[in-house]
């Protein structure tokens, strides 16, 4: 059975750093493109960003380029996300997600159910002012 298991969300003021961790069991993660993609309030979910299973090539959502680095150990079946320079605008549940090695395109991997195979439960992202 695969499991996703999102960590390190809460609470943080503008302007603060943050590290979310996703590890995953039950799949060979090197067979894997994986994302980060959040869902807030009243938004349509945004792909965050995208990495090959390599984690030789990424992609980012203009908003948070230059803010945010995903990056992966294979080693530990791990995706990782370091947030930096938070505003309360990235407040949102963000969830791990993956799938299957495809073509890279540079567009992103996608934000609905459809375009992954595999998600996280999910962890809740709070950012004040």
């Amino acid at each position: 059975q695969v499991q996703m298991v999102e960590s390190g969300g809460g609470s943080v003021q503008a302007g603060e750093s943050m590290k979310l961790s996703c590890t995953a069991s039950g799949l060979n993660f090197d067979e894997y493109d994986m994302a980060w993609v959040r869902r807030s309030a009243g938004k349509e979910p945004e792909e965050v960003s995208c990495i090959t299973w390599s984690g030789s090539l990424t992609n980012y959502a203009y908003s948070v380029k230059g803010r945010f680095t995903i990056s992966r150990d294979n080693a530990k079946n791990t995706l990782y996300l370091q947030k930096n320079s938070l505003t309360p605008e990235d407040t949102a549940s963000y969830y791990c997600a993956a799938r299957p090695i495809q073509m890279w395109t540079g567009a992103g991997c996608g934000k609905d159910s459809e375009d992954f195979e595999y998600w996280g439960q999910g962890t809740q992202v709070v950012v004040s002012s």
